[in-house]
């Protein structure tokens, strides 16, 4: 019996990736996104204007079968200081993005992840201090590690002996990022399939998973490394 993973945002930039990778490994996928991914096993598609509580019943109701893995990779980024005329609007579709889909990830871990196994979240490096100039994406970020931190703790619903951690990446090499920032240092990006690689490693093996770390991503001259914080 093949491996089972649920990639959240699975067909976003980071998401396809990660589909893709599980797939080559003979995983099971299940893609969780606004639209479907093509190369996965199966498609919960959401609703743009969906609640907290309605993204979470859909993806509920939609999945029964225990997984060996949940990753979720959904998010986004927006710029923007406290005086910014968008401030509230990025600040709620940062929020919508990175917590809600964590929070409905997790939820999801208490009913269909088998026990030892592994739930990701994606946090940021960047949101470890502040953010000045992109609060909204900040305190997002910030919520998703401390929801990993409290997932990792006693009492949190989690399956028995299942782990959780988060990425905490810098800047992915991601085609919309080269468009926005096409004269940045490219060698000091994180290629997605090298991320994508990593969570597969971490599913395949979540005993060596240190439950409850945040995990610096840092890229310099092309060469990646992980720091547990």
């Amino acid at each position: 019996m093949s491996s089972s993973v649920i990639v959240y945002g699975g067909n976003g930039a980071l998401g396809r990736a990660v589909v893709t990778a599980f797939i080559k490994r003979q995983w099971t996928v299940t893609s969780v996104d606004l639209s479907a991914n093509a190369e996965a096993t199966k498609n919960v598609v959401l609703k743009v204007d969906d609640s907290l509580s309605a993204q979470g019943k859909l993806v509920v109701d939609s999945i029964k079968d225990k997984v060996d893995a949940i990753v979720c990779v959904a998010g986004g980024w927006a710029g923007g200081n406290a005086a910014s005329d968008d401030y509230f609007a990025s600040s709620e579709l940062m929020w919508k993005q990175s917590v809600h889909s964590s929070l409905v990830a997790s939820h999801l871990a208490s009913k269909v992840l088998k026990e030892g196994g592994l739930l990701t979240l994606t946090g940021a490096f960047a949101a470890q201090k502040g953010t000045p100039f992109m609060i909204g994406y900040g305190v997002a970020k910030a919520a998703v590690h401390q929801l990993t931190l409290s997932l990792a703790g006693p009492d949190s619903g989690m399956p028995a002996n299942a782990k959780v951690n988060a990425i905490l990446p810098i800047t992915l090499d991601t085609p919309g990022n080269r468009a926005g920032m096409p004269n940045a240092d490219f060698s000091s990006w994180t290629p997605c399939d090298e991320v994508a690689e990593k969570l597969v490693d971490w599913a395949a093996n979540p005993a060596a998973v240190h439950s409850g770390k945040l995990v610096e991503v840092v890229t310099a001259n092309g060469q990646t490394s992980w720091t547990e914080k």
